[in-house]
């Protein structure tokens, strides 16, 4: 049995889902609300949080929406050619990736986040929505993305591996890749300057 089907569809499948993630919709959706560039703002982060800190909850919920669909839209195009889990978490892996290091802003994006919200309801819809009410409680208790963000995405192989194990490597890897973008978050919140809502 291969673990890698269709490994010609993959290739394609991750370059479409690269070249989506890199597509930042912070930037448009700032300038079509006539908002400042949202990497200026608080963490220099172009994400929902800094939209939001921008211009409030309607251009932040666009960009949001925006960035979970181009992580959603490949990995649910693999999983409807009936692409094995490792070949759809690839995807959900390359979509992030572009988010991340996108080629269309010179290889300096933002966290992932959203993006990774979008590919793993797409792969693993129990343990993704259960992340996500972790970031909401989080978030509600201290009102600090960054924090909240971490936090959900540790959670991710633990709970996976309860409930959706065939996905763990997929949120083992995410878990360590979000991290590592948020070092200097981890930085700010040691030295309590971390900004919040």
């Amino acid at each position: 049995m291969s673990y890698l089907s269709d490994p010609v569809l993959t290739v394609l499948l991750c370059a479409l889902a690269y070249l989506a993630g890199s597509v930042l919709f912070a930037l448009p959706v700032c300038r079509a609300w006539h908002l400042p560039d949202p990497r200026a703002l608080g963490s220099g982060n172009p994400g929902a949080t800094n939209v939001y800190r921008a211009g409030g909850w309607p251009p932040a919920a666009m960009t949001l929406v925006l960035d979970a669909a181009k992580g959603w839209l490949p990995v649910w195009l693999a999983h409807q050619a009936d692409l094995t889990i490792l070949s759809q978490a690839i995807v959900a892996l390359c979509a992030v990736t572009g988010h991340m290091i996108p080629l269309f802003y010179r290889f300096k994006g933002g966290k992932g986040v959203a993006t990774a919200l979008g590919a793993g309801l797409a792969l693993a819809p129990v343990t993704t929505l259960m992340l996500a009410a972790i970031w909401a409680l989080v978030m509600w208790r201290w009102r600090i993305s960054a924090l909240a963000s971490i936090i959900a995405i540790v959670s991710g192989p633990i709970i996976s591996a309860l409930i959706e194990p065939e996905t763990l490597p997929l949120f083992g890897l995410l878990a360590i890749l979000i991290v590592v973008r948020h070092r200097n978050n981890l930085i700010r919140m040691a030295q309590g300057r971390e900004p919040g809502f």
